[in-house]
């Protein structure tokens, strides 16, 4: 099977096909610095990982490019109201670009807390203003933008394809809805290029129209072609962006050099939270480092994986808790394969086993290539780790070569691709189970007490409850063993 996706430009899926050969270039949309990462950062960025971590195992070299906004990011509509950076930093009573370095450190902290491998390339606008003016200057030659005031507006009656990527046509747009028309802009859809900066604005460049700064969407059309060409391969983000963002960034670029910007769009879909879309406005937004204190941030990033990228995530401290359990279940078979690892021995797999991981593999590659199914490359480990239970419980003897084949298919699904089994946990995955096998064989020797006192509730209690945790007490003639439930 080949690796098709969904392509948000076309509304289809297809196949993919990178521009050059064994060669991937793909951009996504960084975050605008001006606060803590929140759960919705962590969706967006835990599934682009997960995208990139695959091509990359597929054999792909991968080039991922991700900006990090520290300027031009507007609090309303498009181009109208305050930079987000500016308004935070005059409360905060710090320099914007302080106030940037701070929240990137503590951004890209959250980042490696999810086992989220660093982009290529981080390029910030503020260190591409000449591109930006530019690109600016090149619309205003081709007819594509006007200059009113010391701003540059996109003209988007002279780009026909404008809404090609959100399907939201020019004429269906009203102004005024939402804030008031700017008189400058000869359409209310017109969107800023480069805005003027008003007496006071701290971040402020010069250009050809006089101090300013640029806009929002400029930024991304400049950094994507500047370091991966034009067209490249793939662009990503979330697709609450797709309209002005998304739109905005094709529109000018394409209108500017007459060529594609990229061939595939891929968005994800947004994060819930107990079913209401999550916002700060709302007051429910979740911000990773509060819920790092509640929850091993490996549990996050199994629970965004475990529903697909284009799909609505919903958060919940329940959806939380059912993921810690469905991790720790695929950890704890992975602690006593790897227990019952030290002392084996054996050169040879084991044949029957040899075709099972074959099938195990081919099953997590076709879900992978049927546009990044998470969900059900998952599935497909906890079906492998009902087998491994079997066998390692059957009390037959394992070879060696056996375990580590099975080992590395764990390693390489569960630990290079999916990214939540990783080889800092190799360790703490095997202290793990020596932790578990004890305090089970501890409970083990309550219940046997329980049992010889003929105190049959509490020992058919401690069975019971093992038993809801996924642990099974199998009793008989050598006394009690125990297993994780198949």
């Amino acid at each position: 099977m080949t690796l098709t996706v969904y392509n948000y430009l076309t509304r289809r899926r297809e196949e993919f096909k990178p521009i050059h050969e064994g060669f991937v270039t793909i951009y996504v949309c960084g975050p605008t610095i001006y606060d803590h990462a929140h759960i919705g950062h962590a969706k967006v960025y835990v599934s682009f990982d997960t995208i990139v971590r695959y091509l990359r195992y597929s054999g792909y070299k991968v080039r991922y490019v991700q900006n990090i906004t520290d300027v031009g990011h507007l609090t309303d509509d498009a181009d109208e109201g305050e930079d987000k950076i500016v308004r935070r930093a005059r409360l905060d009573r710090v320099e914007p670009m302080e106030l940037v370095e701070t929240y990137m450190r503590s951004y890209f902290e959250d980042m490696d807390a999810l086992n989220i491998v660093r982009p290529n390339i981080s390029p910030r606008p503020s260190c591409h203003i000449p591109e930006q003016i530019q690109l600016a200057e090149k619309l205003l030659e081709t007819g594509h933008a006007y200059e009113v005031n010391g701003s540059v507006y996109f003209d988007v009656s002279s780009w026909p394809e404008y809404g090609k990527l959100s399907g939201r046509r020019v004429e269906d747009q009203e102004g005024g809805a939402r804030v008031a028309i700017n008189p400058d802009k000869r359409h209310p859809a017109d969107f800023a290029i480069w805005k003027k900066a008003e007496k006071g604005h701290i971040l402020r460049w010069p250009s050809p129209w006089g101090w300013g700064y640029p806009g929002w969407h400029i930024e991304c059309s400049v950094m994507s072609t500047k370091y991966l060409g034009q067209p490249f391969d793939i662009h990503g983000g979330g697709l609450e962006n797709i309209f002005p963002h998304n739109e905005c960034e094709i529109a000018q670029i394409e209108a500017a050099t007459g060529k594609p910007f990229c061939n595939y769009w891929l968005l994800n879909n947004m994060v819930t939270v107990d079913g209401v879309k999550m916002g700060k406005s709302l007051g429910n937004a979740i911000y990773l480092k509060d819920l790092f204190k509640r929850h091993d941030p490996m549990v996050v990033r199994f629970f965004i994986l475990s529903s697909h990228y284009r799909s609505v995530t919903d958060f919940s401290e329940e959806a939380l808790h059912a993921a810690g359990r469905g991790l720790a279940r695929l950890t704890n078979t992975v602690a006593l394969l790897r227990d019952r690892l030290r002392e084996a021995q054996g050169d040879e797999v084991d044949a029957q086993w040899e075709g099972k991981l074959e099938e195990y593999r081919a099953r997590f590659i076709e879900a992978m290539d049927d546009d990044f199914n998470t969900p059900r490359a998952i599935a497909s480990l906890f079906d492998l780790s009902r087998e491994v239970n079997s066998l390692l419980n059957s009390g037959e003897a394992v070879g060696r070569a056996t375990l580590e084949a099975i080992d590395g298919l764990y390693r390489a699904f569960g630990g290079e691709v999916l990214g939540f089994l990783t080889e800092t946990q190799t360790e703490s995955i095997r202290g793990d189970g020596e932790l578990l096998d004890g305090l089970v064989r501890l409970l083990i020797d309550i219940r046997q007490q329980a049992r010889r006192d003929r105190d049959w509730a509490r020992a058919d209690a401690i069975r019971d409850q093992l038993a809801e945790l996924g642990i099974i007490l199998e009793d008989g003639p050598e006394g009690t063993r125990w297993r994780l439930k198949r």
